[in-house]
């Protein structure tokens, strides 16, 4: 089934971690948490762990992002993970990835599979393009 949300993102709070060994490079690497919230055929909220490689200045980079989402699909509830991913050359998006993880559903949302993908539209409304099966 194809479904469509918006979300907005109700918290970003940078995480210090620092790797044993670290390696610098041209970008900062880091690493943040998110909290979001979905309205449309995906209903509820979703808890994310973010890693980047950005250059705020070129606006160049790349994310990486797992997330853990409660609440209804397609007015089915439970929860599920999708992990999702993009870079940019500051005025395009490219190599984007999303998935479901498999395995990750609960509730009535057990054995749920699919893709998806996420953008930002040029008012700045946050949406979420999600393909899925439900058994």
């Amino acid at each position: 089934m194809h479904l469509e949300s918006t979300f907005t993102v109700t918290h970003f709070t940078p995480a210090e971690v620092t790797p044993p060994d670290p390696v610098g490079t041209a970008v900062s690497i880091g690493v943040a948490t998110l909290g979001k919230q979905f309205a449309g055929d995906v209903v509820g909220r979703s808890s994310t762990l973010f890693t980047s490689a950005f250059d705020p200045g070129r606006g160049e980079g790349t994310y990486l992002a797992i997330e853990s989402f409660e609440g209804t699909v397609d007015g089915r509830g439970g929860t599920f993970a999708f992990v999702h991913a993009a870079s940019t050359h500051g005025d395009d998006r490219f190599d984007e990835h999303f998935a479901l993880v498999p395995g990750s559903g609960t509730g009535a949302l057990a054995g749920i599979t699919g893709s998806g993908a996420l953008w930002v539209d040029a008012d700045g409304t946050h949406r979420l393009h999600l393909d899925c099966e439900l058994e």
